[in-house]
This record gives structure tokens, sequence and C-alpha cells, in this order.
């Protein structure tokens, strides 16, 4: 898949594509949706934005992202995503009215053939724009446009909003039926305390800043190791918090891998969220601690088998 991250200068050999345009924050089942529509016009891209436009306009809101920019990236990909267009979403960007939006970045900048956007799609300044709004300004461009209707899963309309509320409850169940895949969090290792090393379950942190997080505590997990030579996937637990154990206060997700042996620091992965097995918890020392997290293993080891 190839990226670019500006809308001028786009090498011929990519223009011209059907284009899927929005956020795509968790790429669930409704933007899969717009993808697959897009798919049937032409060589496949996606336009989205970076940041997201809701942190460029109102950057001290509390983190909301289902997923950051590498893991958008790995799911697009695996949807046949030829192109991602992942616009800088700056000032410039912002202030364009609709009709600049689309000659400017649309037609001139990017040449796309064809876009596809859901019902409810808003763009340009002061999202004046509305998705009837593209059709008509697209056409005098020569692009043609098609417009999605919101999808369901179990009579409740598929949303990143939604996705939000099922993941802050730890119900990963209903958040993969509206995401169509597990939540994940990509992203590289980063050094830690080394305290599970010293506990006999050394674990993967990784970084969990502007993201909206699950619901803290212990997870059953997948990890997909993306990068380095112990590429693959394995089974394992992870700890989503604060680390009340040890007077931490800020959130840090910190994976322990089963069967695995090996350096991961700077490695990237890929962390799917499969089953929520209980909250942070203050333990009376650490042998009690490393007897729960025995329990925890096991349970983890239970449930993803079973899967």
């Amino acid at each position: 898949m190839q990226i670019y991250q500006h809308w001028q200068g786009v090498a011929q050999a990519h223009r011209g594509a059907s284009v899927a345009m929005g956020n795509f924050d968790g790429v669930h089942l409704g933007h899969q949706h717009v993808i697959s529509l897009a798919a049937q016009h032409g060589p496949l891209g996606i336009v989205t934005f970076e940041p997201h436009p809701r942190s460029f306009f109102a950057p001290q809101s509390a983190p909301f992202r289902l997923m950051n920019s590498e893991a958008r990236a790995n799911r697009l990909a695996k949807l046949g995503v030829e192109t991602l267009f992942e616009l800088p979403f700056d000032a410039a960007l912002a202030n364009l009215s609709p009709e600049e939006f689309v000659a400017q970045v649309l037609a001139k900048g990017l040449g796309v053939s064809h876009v596809t956007v859901g019902a409810d799609f808003c763009f340009g300044k002061a999202r004046k724009g509305r998705a009837q709004d593209l059709q008509s300004l697209c056409a005098a461009q020569g692009i043609t446009v098609h417009l999605s209707d919101l999808i369901q899963a179990g009579g409740i309309d598929i949303s990143s909003s939604h996705v939000r509320t099922a993941l802050s409850a730890g119900d990963m169940a209903t958040a993969r039926t509206m995401l169509g895949h597990w939540h994940r969090i990509d992203g590289a290792v980063i050094h830690g305390q080394k305290r599970g090393r010293e506990l006999g379950y050394p674990t993967a942190n990784m970084d969990v800043t502007g993201l909206h997080l699950p619901r803290t505590g212990v997870y059953a997990v997948f990890a997909d190791v993306l990068t380095g030579p112990q590429k693959g996937s394995y089974m394992g637990a992870a700890n989503l918090g604060v680390r009340p154990m040890f007077g931490e206060n800020r959130p840090n997700l910190e994976t322990f891998l089963f069967d695995f042996e090996g350096d991961l620091y700077e490695q990237h992965l890929s962390i799917a969220f499969v089953e929520w097995l209980r909250g942070e918890e203050v333990f009376n020392g650490l042998d009690a601690l490393i007897t729960q997290i025995d329990a925890d293993c096991a349970a983890a080891r239970r449930i993803l088998e079973a899967h």
C-alpha cells in the first residue's frame, strides 16, 4: 500500500483512484461497507486526515481515538487498499471552502475518479459542505460520487461512538461485532521499569497516549509481532492501566507473550483485545501478585485456545 501524507505532487500511477473518504477511526463495519462500495469503481484508495479534525479543533479534549494512524493503516492494508492519502489536517486545509476542497484537493491534487462517503459526511470550512453538495461539486469536476447509508448491528447504528461505549464497559464481544475484528492497539515496544522480568513475566510495554482506552484491567489477547526476526502471532495476557500496585498514574499497555523468548524493544506489535478478565488490583505483596498473574495467564490461555 502506497501512503501519501500530502495532496500535491501525487504520482501519475496513483491518480485516478476510486476513494472512500472519512476519518475511519476504528475501521468498523460501517467504514468497511463504504470502502467495499468504493472498490467497485476502480483502483481502491482512501482519503483520510491526520490528525483527526476533532483533535485539531479541540486539542485539549479527552482522548477519543480508537486507533492511531499506524493501526488504521495496518487495518486498511488488510482490506486491499492500494493507496492511502493521509492528508495533513492543518489550518490551510481546515479553511478551504467545500468548492475549494473539491477543486484543489480531490480533482487537481489527488486526481480521484470516484468518491464514496457515508450519507452523513460533512466537509469544508465550518463543515458547511454536506454529502449532497459533494455530489454536485464533484460532478462539475468529472468525478462521480456514491453516498452510503448507515448500517446496523443488532438494531444499533454502527459508529465509532458506540464502539467506544462498548470498550469502556470492557465488552469486547460487542465491540468486535461492530468492528468486524478484535479491537487492537498497535505501536512500538518501549522501555519500561522491567518489573515484569523480575516477577518472571517479562512484558512488552506500549504507549497509549491519545487513545480512548478500553476498560482498565487484565485481558486475554492475541499479539502480532509485525517487525523484527520474531515476526508472528502469539497468545498472551495484557494489563492495561496505571499499575496501582506500584503507584503509577500514567496509562500503559504491557503484554506478556506466551511461549516467547527474545527482545522486542523498538519492534512493532498489534495487540488484539479478546476478553476482559479482571480489574486492576493492589495485592498484599509480590507473592500474591505472582499467584494472581499465574491464574490470569492460565485463564487467558484457555480463552484464547477456544478461539
